[in-house]
């Protein structure tokens, strides 16, 4: 089958996580035997600022570490229309602009053959309500959410025809455990300043316990502001900056273990709903440990998976402990795998995402379906 996938952008992953998890599943698709192609604005704010930042540099770096995959930039003049015509299935992010999310579902309403989904991976249905409640999404066949409290969102609004919760993932075939690599240091986090949403929380849970350890700390992401900065080298954490998300895998390899550090909005108002990172840390082998956040639905094994830090009192007690007993820290890379392998790649999502067409999806995709299941 045809997939095409309106990205906020695919070649950029400059405070974008979006991009990680869509190239996942993506080159899923694609050993799979499906075509895949990804459509984003030429005007893209995450693009864009990685060029103003970088150069060109990592989008040639992009091409060469995942030539399997095509994005194809779209300007004023593009025609939407003849681009999906022959398409299969379609999945539009929701931080795409407004008329162009109606273009596409007036596509599907006036004879569009394709399944048309709906994709939502932010907090904006409830911090930015009328964001999405001003979306025109009812011509979409369903709506793909990526947490179980943000489908009942949706479901209590009626935004939607079907709603289907598909969490994102790691792709372990990338992240992945790289035991050969010395380590060079002993805590990096891996994330974004995040605008003032995690402000407080990464001084508790990060800079306060690195100052109190004296540890070997790294920090790499983007949008610091100056105070940021200062607070950082204040407490001996070097600032990186920006990092490709391929490169990710060996800055975990080097380092004895990382944090998570959720953004406010989810903690407080989608419960169950991670970062990413979460995934991707546990895939690549190092032990995590968490600030305060609720697995509503069950998706990780606290205490094995990762451990959780109910203040900066006890992260700073907890990140001790994993760098001094490699016992501990052992036992919690051995578990983190074991859930990532056996629940969370993009294979189990790409799986999930083909049931869910199987139950939604148009007359085109589910004969499609039935042929493909009928040959094996």
């Amino acid at each position: 089958m045809k997939f095409i996938f309106y990205t906020h952008s695919l070649i950029s992953d400059w405070n974008h996580g979006n991009a990680h998890f869509l190239r996942g599943v993506m080159r899923d698709l694609i050993r799979r035997g499906h075509e895949a192609l990804a459509l984003e604005p030429e005007e893209s704010w995450s693009r864009s600022n990685l060029i103003a930042e970088q150069g060109l540099v990592p989008i040639e770096k992009f091409r060469k570490m995942f030539p399997e995959l095509t994005s194809q930039i779209h300007g004023a003049d593009f025609n939407h229309e003849a681009a999906i015509d022959d398409a299969d299935v379609v999945i539009v992010h929701e931080w795409n602009e407004p008329a162009l999310v109606e273009r596409i579902g007036r596509a599907r309403r006036d004879g569009g053959r394709f399944t048309l989904l709906f994709h939502d991976t932010h907090h904006r249905a409830v911090s930015a309500e009328s964001d999405i409640a001003g979306l025109k999404i009812d011509d979409y066949d369903g709506v793909l959410a990526f947490g179980e409290t943000l489908r009942q969102r949706y479901l209590r609004a009626g935004w939607g025809r079907a709603v289907y919760t598909w969490h994102e993932a790691a792709d372990d075939t990338l992240f992945r455990p790289h035991p050969d690599i010395a380590k060079t240091g002993d805590l990096i986090w891996i994330g974004n300043w995040g605008d003032d949403e995690r402000s407080a929380e990464i001084m508790e849970f990060l800079v306060r316990p690195v100052r109190t350890l004296g540890f070997d700390a790294t920090v790499r992401g983007v949008r610091y502001p100056q105070h940021a900065l200062e607070a950082l080298s204040q407490a001996g954490i070097e600032y990186g900056g920006w990092i490709a998300n391929a490169e990710a895998p060996l800055a975990f390899a080097r380092h004895g273990a990382t944090v998570h550090i959720p953004r406010r909005p989810y903690v407080q108002n989608l419960p169950g709903i991670p970062t990413i990172r979460v995934f991707e840390a546990l895939a690549c082998g190092i032990p995590l440990v968490s600030a305060p956040w609720n697995d509503a639905e069950n998706l990780f094994r606290a205490g094995r998976d990762y451990l959780m830090a109910r203040n900066g009192e006890e992260m700073t007690r907890l990140l001790a402990e994993v760098l001094t007993d490699a016992d501990l820290s052992n036992a919690l890379i051995a578990s983190g795998l074991e859930t990532i392998r056996s629940r969370h790649t993009c294979r189990h999502r790409v799986d999930e995402l083909l049931s869910i067409l199987a139950e939604c999806g148009t007359r085109r995709v589910t004969e499609k379906l039935g042929a493909k299941e009928a040959a094996e």
